[in-house]
């Protein structure tokens, strides 16, 4: 996420290798990078956070529970934190952040808005259930980043285990893509420019899916205007120039 005077990760889930790499298509460089905000302490949210937070030395930014669940974990100590309160916003640069607590099976789990120039971002990932909360920080959003996670049906006929499955379907798990139709259907206002689809499971889901339940809905809602975006752990999303 970028402005014209600050840049940061939300969450570092995959090597250092590869966000350096994507980073670099972007035409961006570690030292680019202000500060990485952490959503909750689970492995594929922080991957990177030893070589990022550790030996490059860049910021990150979490609240206490999960900084100090992270900080216990093997090779995970020599990161610099930078803590903040759930429900309080803080800055990075020109970038006004606020995170607020979700539903999932973690510590102390946020997603975050954040506004700069004028335009407000929603970042909203792994999330059991879309609640009052929810809906009300990510109301009035020209972006939104929302967890597509599985397909029911495709959930559902999976080779997972059954408690798996009843993890990632419950008030603690994850989205469904109808459940993030859901939740757009409650927060988008006239506002919105851009949604971006993300945390799509390989086996539980597809692009097309996730797309075409979005795009539905937002047809429904008579805003056809408004673009989508896929985004894969594999390369850089399409940008959403907004902010810069």
């Amino acid at each position: 996420m970028r402005s014209e005077n600050s840049c940061i990760l939300v969450d570092a889930g995959i090597s250092a290798k590869r966000i350096r790499t994507h980073l670099g298509e972007m035409g961006l460089t570690l030292e680019d990078l202000d500060g990485i905000c952490i959503t909750h302490e689970h492995g594929d949210h922080i991957k990177a956070l030893p070589q990022l937070g550790g030996k490059a030395g860049i910021p990150v930014y979490a609240n206490a529970e999960t900084a100090s669940h992270i900080a216990r974990k093997k090779g995970y100590a020599d990161i610099t934190w930078k803590i903040f309160t759930t429900g309080h916003t803080f800055s990075i640069g020109d970038l006004e952040l606020h995170p607020f607590s979700i539903p999932h099976d973690a510590m102390d789990p946020v997603a975050y808005t954040v506004q700069s120039m004028g335009k407000r971002i929603g970042f909203a990932t792994d999330i059991g259930l879309a609640t009052r909360l929810v809906k009300g920080h990510l109301s009035g959003c020209h972006m939104l980043y929302l967890e597509t996670n599985h397909d029911r049906l495709l959930l559902e006929e999976s080779n997972r285990p059954w408690s798996t499955k009843q993890r990632i379907a419950g008030r603690q798990g994850h989205l469904s893509n109808e459940s993030a139709s859901e939740l757009l259907q409650a927060v988008a206002g006239p506002e919105l420019e851009h949604v971006f689809l993300g945390h799509i499971s390989k086996d539980c889901n597809q692009h097309e899916l996730a797309e075409s339940t979005i795009r539905l809905t937002l047809k429904d809602l008579g805003r056809e205007d408004v673009k989508i975006s896929l985004t894969y752990a594999d390369r850089p999303a399409s940008l959403w120039s907004s902010l810069t």
